[in-house]
């Protein structure tokens, strides 16, 4: 079966038991004596989507070996911190749809949206300590450290139009690609592989990352709500540069140039159309999907060393995934 005819059923089966006791575990964690509290909780039940960064984990586990209790425990946690850094983005972002419904700072406001966010981040935490060493609590410690330097990092730029591709890619890295980086570590970690099997992993996962980072940016300007299912067009709002925008700032005559200048920093109203028009002139979309496509298939080559198995191949077809979404 080649990796376009796989849908993503046939991707987890190799860990689709391990995959729903992770989404129990992960229920059973965050579950409350307060019956308010529970009622938010079932509204991030709708954040989970195709919990890529669990399967991660787990296909690492299985591609190198058995998966263990570790392993089913770590991809509630890291799917919990996921969860959480969306339910955070969407009150950054004034978003009020995710995956074709009302997110939940649109529903309950801000500060429970934030609130719940942390009750989240806090439950990571503690069934991460439920394990026997401290090496995934630092682990997905680090790893929420630098996640948030890298929001931070890209608040700080915003309108910045002189922002560069490098710098654009270091806060991707750090906000969206850290995370699933340290999944795929962690799934070798504890399927006790050694440190240079762990850092190829490593690097696998962080490419993917970056890479799904750079398809969702791409949605967030040409996409379609319908077919992607929240809100778009909220990078441009808040004067936030990706990489078709730095693509076509570099590429555009002084006159569009300017006019795209004047958009990131709020001076005029955005119009979609406008922008569309300007990144097929620059080819700014085409050279954005050039660099997605160039980090998965760098990706998929670090697979090599793995032996041939169900789980390499569902790896494998993950990073096809990235490039092929539509939301």
């Amino acid at each position: 079966m080649t990796q376009v005819e796989m849908s993503l059923a046939d991707v987890y089966a190799p860990i689709a038991a391990e995959l729903d006791q992770a989404r129990a575990r992960f229920d059973e964690e965050i579950r409350s004596t307060r019956g308010f509290v529970n009622e938010l909780c079932e509204q991030i039940k709708r954040y989970r989507g195709k919990m890529l960064r669990p399967a991660l984990l787990l296909l690492t586990g299985k591609a190198l070996g058995d998966l263990r209790e570790e392993h089913v425990t770590l991809a509630a946690v890291v799917e919990m911190v996921h969860v959480a850094t969306l339910v955070h983005d969407d009150v950054l972002d004034e978003a009020d749809v995710r995956r074709r419904l009302t997110t939940v700072n649109a529903l309950s406001g801000n500060e429970a949206a934030v609130m719940l966010g942390d009750y989240l981040i806090s439950h990571a935490f503690h069934l991460c300590s439920s394990l026997n060493n401290q090496h995934a609590s630092r682990e997905i410690g680090a790893t929420t450290n630098t996640v948030c330097e890298g929001e931070l990092t890209q608040i700080h730029n915003r309108g910045n139009s002189h922002l560069t591709e490098a710098e654009y890619l270091d806060i991707v890295t750090g906000k969206t690609a850290a995370l699933t980086g340290t999944c795929c570590a962690l799934g070798s970690h504890f399927g006790e592989a050694p440190a240079s099997t762990i850092e190829t992993m490593r690097r696998f996962g962080t490419e993917l990352g970056v890479a799904f980072q750079i398809v969702d940016d791409i949605l967030d300007l040409v996409g379609s709500p319908e077919q992607v299912g929240k809100t778009l067009g909220r990078d441009l709002d808040l004067g936030k540069l990706t990489l078709p925008l730095i693509h076509s700032l570099e590429n555009a005559g002084p006159e569009i140039r300017g006019r795209l200048e004047a958009l990131i920093r709020g001076e005029t109203a955005a119009d979609r159309d406008g922008v569309h028009g300007i990144l097929r002139r620059t080819q700014s979309i085409e050279y954005a999907k050039t660099t997605a496509r160039g980090l998965v298939s760098a990706a998929i080559q670090r697979l090599h060393f793995l032996p041939d198995s169900p789980a390499r191949t569902s790896l494998t077809a993950m990073a096809g995934f990235v490039l092929d979404r539509d939301h």
